[in-house]
C-alpha cells in the first residue's frame, strides 16, 4: 500500500530555545536560509508524499501562519520586482495538503502522535521529528519506504551511538536481515547502559502501519509520566513485525543549541552561495 500522509510533530516547548521559543516556535528556527521544519515537509514531498499533519500546540499559530498564504507580502515583492524572494514564499502553501491538529497536553510523543489519528485515518503514515536531520536527506525516509513495501511491517530509523548517549534514545534488540537493514526482536526506552540490548538507537524517522493508534490508545503512561512511542512500538511488536534501516551518513539534532549550531555551519558549508565565503570567514575566526 502506497504511504501518503506524513505526520510532523512540531508539539514541543521548546525550552531547550529559552527565551527564542517563549514567542517564536524552535521550527521556525533558520537552518541557513530556510527553517526547520521547512527541511522536515520538503523531505516528506520528494517522497511522494502529498499530506502533511502537523501536529502543534497552544502558542504556535506561527506554523500554520508560515504555511498559509500571504497576500499582502506577495503583492508588495511582486509591486518590487523581488520576483526570487516572491517564489520562496509562494510555492510554500503548494507543497502538500497541510492539516494542522493540536496536542491538548503535554503528554510525549506517544500522546502527540495518537493526536493525528482521526486526521491519518486507517493507512500507514510517515512520522517525522523535524529536530532530526540526516546529512542524505529524503534518501533516509525514501529507503526506509521501500523497506516497507518489501517487508510490509513498520520500520524505523536507527543509529549506532555511543555508551554515553544511549539513555537518550530508545534502543532496540535487532537481527539483521540484509545490509543495514535489521528486524526488531524488542526495544527498551531510554535504557542504562548495562540493560541496553545494542547500540542501535532510535532516531526520528517512522514507517508506521496504523495499528499503532490502537497500541498507543492503550499505552499507560511510562517515563517522566508520558506516553512513550517506543512504549507502543513494542505492544505492537507482539502482533507484527518491526524493522530497522541503519542509517548512513552525518546526523544532526538540531533540537539543542549545539547541534543546531552544528547543523547550521554544515549545512551552509555545502551551500553553493553561502559556502565559500563560511569557509573564508571560518579560517580568518581560527587563525
Amino acid at each position: 500500500m502506497k504511504v501518503r500522509k506524513a505526520v510532523i510533530v512540531a508539539a514541543g516547548w521548546g525550552t531547550r530555545f529559552l527565551p527564542i521559543s517563549k514567542s517564536v516556535p524552535k521550527e521556525l528556527l533558520p537552518l541557513v536560509d530556510k527553517p526547520v521544519i521547512q527541511y522536515a515537509v520538503e523531505e516528506a514531498v520528494a517522497c511522494d508524499i502529498t499530506s502533511v499533519v502537523m501536529v502543534t500546540t497552544q502558542g504556535k499559530t506561527a506554523l500554520e501562519d508560515y504555511f498559509d498564504k500571504n497576500l499582502a507580502l506577495e503583492h508588495v515583492l511582486e509591486q518590487k520586482g523581488k520576483i526570487d524572494l516572491l517564489e520562496k514564499i509562494r510555492h510554500l502553501p503548494d507543497l502538500a495538503d497541510f492539516c494542522f491538529v493540536r496536542q491538548k497536553e503535554p503528554l510525549g510523543l506517544g500522546d502527540a502522535v495518537l493526536s493525528a489519528r482521526a486526521a491519518v485515518g486507517e493507512e500507514p503514515f510517515v512520522l517525522i521529528l523535524p529536530d532530526d536531520l540526516f546529512e542524505l536527506g529524503e534518501l533516509v525516509l525514501q529507503r526506509m519506504l521501500d523497506i516497507f513495501q518489501k517487508y510490509h511491517g513498520s520500520v524505523i530509523a536507527l543509529r549506532r551511538v555511543s555508551q554515553e548517549e544511549i539513555q537518550r534514545y530508545g534502543v532496540i534488540k535487532p537481527e539483521k536481515i540484509a545490509e543495514k537493514v535489521h528486524q526488531v526482536m524488542d526495544l527498551v526506552e531510554k535504557p542504562k547502559l548495562a540493560d541496553a540490548p545494542s547500540d542501535l538507537a532510535i532516531m526520528g524517522r517512522y514507517v508506521l502501519t496504523p495499528e499503532i493508534f490502537m497500541e498507543l490508545a492503550s499505552t499507560p503512561p511510562g517515563r517522566g509520566g508520558e506516553i512513550q512511542l517506543t512504549d507502543a512500538l513494542r505492544r505492537l511488536l507482539q502482533k507484527q513485525a518491526i524493522y530497522g534501516y541503519e542509517v548512513e551518513g552525518e546526523y544532526y539534532d538540531a533540537g539543542t543549541i549545539p547541534g543546531w549550531i552544528h547543523a547550521t555551519l554544515a549545512l551552509a558549508l555545502k551551500h553553493p552561495e553561502i559556502g565559500p565565503e563560511l569557509k573564508s570567514h571560518l579560517r580568518r575566526l581560527l587563525q
